[in-house]
């Protein structure tokens, strides 16, 4: 059930106007409810498969509270992870470890013969995995106390608007938001309607219309010249943003007219001034989860530079790995961490802060040469990403080096200029107004209404008839 699809929309709408005449505990039963159905219209096979997850951390978390033997809480945290660990590597990674190790044998000479398996990788089985394993290591560190509510916790997990690409939202902020009554006043409808359209339009119309470009490109890059390969990687790096960036807009929006606050995932990326910014500006969830849960628990930046860089490219590296069970993934994650390394070996111990552009013309232009240097490097990265493989990865960057040098064609150019132009306005727009949408109470209500009333009409003339899966459901 895709969010850009009229089932989602009859869902959504059968789902929110019961959900508004419930009192508290039956909105949550009802919630509950309706995220099961969701999940289970992927593949109900797989229902057993997150109730169990979740019921693995629900009593490990409640274990690990009530016990006071350090040792003990210690092993059920080491358990409530291996459980998780384990699901998630059978079910990601099981043919990939296997392929590597049977590659490594033969290279060895050491004739290997492992059958693979044919798994089906469960959808959204890496963001609600990361979010469960958080819940019990949040009760283990003592940040949270554990809910008594075994459906609370259910509901916490399998949240239906995030359940499948994020956010990945801590148990500290939404758990208590299941736990007690709701507040639901007509800025939070207002604001939540605004969020979804604003959603619908970096799907539906960015990153669904540049969609088909970019797939003719890397599906055969020895057709094009290294101009359009270019624009190609450009043209990228706009759907994926629109895509991820717009389903995440619609998760919150959603969330908000059920009185449920999400956290923001997305902060104009690509108006970054370094990769140390970006990370703070792009999948906000993952790289803060990243943070607090794999790169301080290796050390951070207390064990001194060397350590640091190590433990910099370490996580990203599994922040690759997490993406996708092949090496074009983990090619991209090493990517983000030697620039990461190479900018903290540039700035030394000073702190990185997500801030407006400079004032003055020297200053500003410096900022922009910064941003565009970023956006370059972090394109080159979106290669090994979009291709289906590492090798495709790598006909891809030899035919944008090597092939014929021309200029791009004109219809890649005017993609780009249409599509970069629009969504460098929406993020400039939110930029300038500190708004989490490019329109705000300043505006003239008619420029507003005008503004909503295009989006509607763009996004019901593609519509359904040309939906595409969103790219992050993969992971």
């Amino acid at each position: 059930m895709l969010f850009n699809s009229w089932a989602f929309v009859s869902f959504f709408c059968v789902v929110l106007t019961a959900y508004w005449f419930l009192p508290h505990r039956q909105q949550n039963r009802w919630l509950l409810f309706a995220s099961l159905f969701f999940y289970g219209c992927w593949d109900w096979r797989f229902l057993g498969l997150l109730l169990f997850t979740v019921s693995v951390d629900y009593w490990a978390a409640r274990l690990i509270k009530d016990s006071s033997d350090k040792r003990i809480r210690r092993l059920l945290l080491s358990a409530s992870i291996c459980v998780n660990l384990c699901i998630l590597g059978y079910f990601k990674y099981f043919n990939f470890f296997v392929s590597a190790f049977a590659r490594l044998m033969d290279t060895l000479g050491f004739q290997t013969s492992i059958p693979l398996l044919h798994i089906i990788l469960p959808v959204g089985i890496s963001f609600y995995t990361f979010q469960s394993m958080s819940y019990t290591i949040d009760v283990y560190r003592g940040m949270l106390t554990p809910t008594r509510r075994w459906a609370d916790y259910v509901l916490y997990v399998s949240f239906f608007p995030q359940l499948v690409a994020g956010p990945i939202v801590r148990s500290t902020q939404l758990l208590p938001q299941v736990e007690n009554k709701r507040n639901i006043t007509p800025d939070t409808i207002a604001s939540g309607i605004r969020l979804i359209l604003l959603g619908y339009f970096r799907k539906v119309f960015i990153a669904d219309g540049v969609a088909p470009m970019v797939g003719a490109c890397f599906a055969t890059p020895s057709n094009f010249g290294s101009g359009t390969l270019l624009l190609g990687v450009y043209l990228f790096a706009l759907q994926i943003y629109g895509d991820f960036a717009g389903y995440s807009d619609i998760a919150r929006g959603t969330s908000r007219l059920l009185g449920f606050e999400l956290c923001l995932n997305f902060q104009q990326p690509y108006l970054s001034s370094s990769i140390s910014e970006f990370w703070r500006r792009w999948h906000i969830s993952l790289s803060t989860w990243l943070r607090d849960y794999l790169y301080i628990p290796l050390g951070g930046n207390r064990k001194g530079r060397a350590r640091t860089y190590v433990n910099n490219l370490a996580t990203m590296l599994l922040g690759g790995l997490w993406h996708g069970a092949a090496w074009h993934y983990v090619i991209w994650g090493g990517l983000h961490g030697v620039y990461l390394m190479a900018h903290k070996m540039w700035i030394g111990d000073r702190k990185i802060k997500v801030s407006p552009p400079p004032h003055g013309i020297p200053a500003f232009s410096a900022w922009l040469v910064k941003c565009f240097l970023t956006f370059n490097l972090v394109c080159l990265a979106w290669i090994f990403f979009r291709a289906d493989s590492l090798i495709a990865a790598m006909d891809y960057l030899r035919s944008m080096l090597f092939s014929r040098h021309e200029f791009a064609s004109s219809a890649y150019a005017a993609y780009f200029l249409f599509y970069g132009t629009l969504a460098g306005l929406v993020d400039f727009a939110c930029f300038y107004f500190k708004s989490e949408v490019p329109t705000t109470g300043r505006m003239s209500p008619i420029f507003r209404g005008v503004v909503y009333a295009i989006i509607l009409f763009l996004v019901f003339a593609i519509g359904e008839h040309d939906a595409q899966p969103f790219i992050y459901f993969q992971f």
